[in-house]
């Protein structure tokens, strides 16, 4: 079949990209940077010759992507956590789903996967998660683009249009072209520290993100809604899973959850005075230290698709940031590839949105 792929310059769209291209499938991208697609795809060793120059927003170069294609896959979404980006989110989210989502299902397209998350599910004290819970009322610019995307799509699906929906939390991997948030807080055990608090979070591998977006795809069933969501992992529980694999030590504070979101709330209030895209609020320590974790990690077996092991995730997201340079060999320790370049970690500057 021949794809069109929003969100292909980010990581979870190249991953899907390369899993659908590696399945026989043709790609065509909707980028706004074309310089991108090289600097992305060329270490991964893919090659995209097929694609469109525009935004998400403008109907214009999304009709123009989606001729001749068979399926879709949407991954493209803005994510800043600035007051002043709110209305600048909400609105290029919206834009976004209605004209490839929209457009897709109006020109009947045989697959339409969109990529929305399980996160657009909690509010503080909700049962374990699953795609088919009602959506609460968003707290936040991103939340609410995302719920307001959800009622919609559904709306499409009710009318029988062939969509697929995912509902990821917390990728993380190899190969990240913008080190995304997840990857950057791995990344920031080393470089700063941890927390030791209540409740956990959940990962899923990136890999296994594309893998379920290429069987989607090529899926013949009923459409439906997968989340993607790996074991919970205690904040208890991190300092010693991380020297379980590497066999060094990272540096660990105990802060109590109600203190943390108390601070979420100090945070909001001082990004009334001066903007920083941080995730320093009252929803994220909410989401940090109240999350309920998925009614069932792996209702995506009906695909037979199987969620790797956390620890091999780790190992490999270690293994490849040591590569990056993003950490030395010296902080991953024994997972540390002697053939790599012995080069210091260096820190990293501004992360894109997804």
């Amino acid at each position: 079949m021949r794809v069109m792929v929003t969100g292909g310059t980010g990581f979870t769209g190249s991953h899907s990209v390369r899993a659908l291209q590696e399945a026989g499938h043709d790609i065509c991208l909707l980028v706004r940077d074309p310089d991108k697609v090289k600097r992305v795809y060329e270490p991964l060793g893919v090659s995209i010759d097929d694609i469109v120059v525009g935004d998400m927003e403008d109907p214009g170069p999304v009709g123009e992507a989606l001729s001749g294609c068979d399926a879709v896959l949407h991954a493209a979404a803005m994510v800043d956590l600035k007051a002043s980006q709110a209305r600048a989110v909400i609105e290029t989210n919206r834009a976004g789903v209605e004209n490839v989502v929209g457009q897709a299902a109006e020109r009947g397209l045989e697959r339409i996967v969109y990529v929305s998350s399980l996160s657009i599910f909690f509010h503080p004290g909700c049962p374990p998660l699953h795609p088919d819970l009602p959506i609460p009322p968003a707290s936040t610019a991103y939340g609410e683009s995302k719920a307001a995307a959800e009622v919609y799509v559904r709306s499409l699906q009710e009318r029988g249009a062939p969509i697929h929906v995912t509902y990821p939390v917390g990728i993380i991997g190899p190969d990240d072209p913008g080190m995304s948030d997840a990857n950057h807080a791995v990344y920031s055990w080393f470089r700063d520290l941890t927390l030791r608090t209540s409740s956990g979070f959940q990962i899923v591998d990136v890999r296994d993100v594309a893998e379920l977006h290429r069987l989607l795809i090529e899926h013949r069933g009923r459409p439906g809604r997968f989340a993607a969501a790996g074991e919970m992992l205690a904040w208890n529980d991190i300092p010693e899973f991380i020297s379980s694999l590497t066999g060094t030590r990272i540096r660990a504070l105990t802060i109590p959850g109600p203190m943390l979101r108390v601070l979420g709330r100090i945070g909001d209030r001082v990004k009334g005075v001066v903007d920083f895209n941080f995730p320093l609020t009252r929803d994220s320590m909410c989401f940090a230290t109240q999350w309920p974790g998925t009614e069932d990690p792996t209702a995506s077996r009906s695909l037979g698709l199987r969620f790797r092991p956390v620890r091999e995730t780790y190992v490999d997201t270690l293994r490849w940031m040591q590569r990056a340079g993003h950490l030395s060999a010296e902080q991953i320790g024994r997972l540390a590839d002697a053939r790599a370049p012995r080069r210091p970690a260096g820190r990293l500057g501004s992360r894109p949105g997804a």
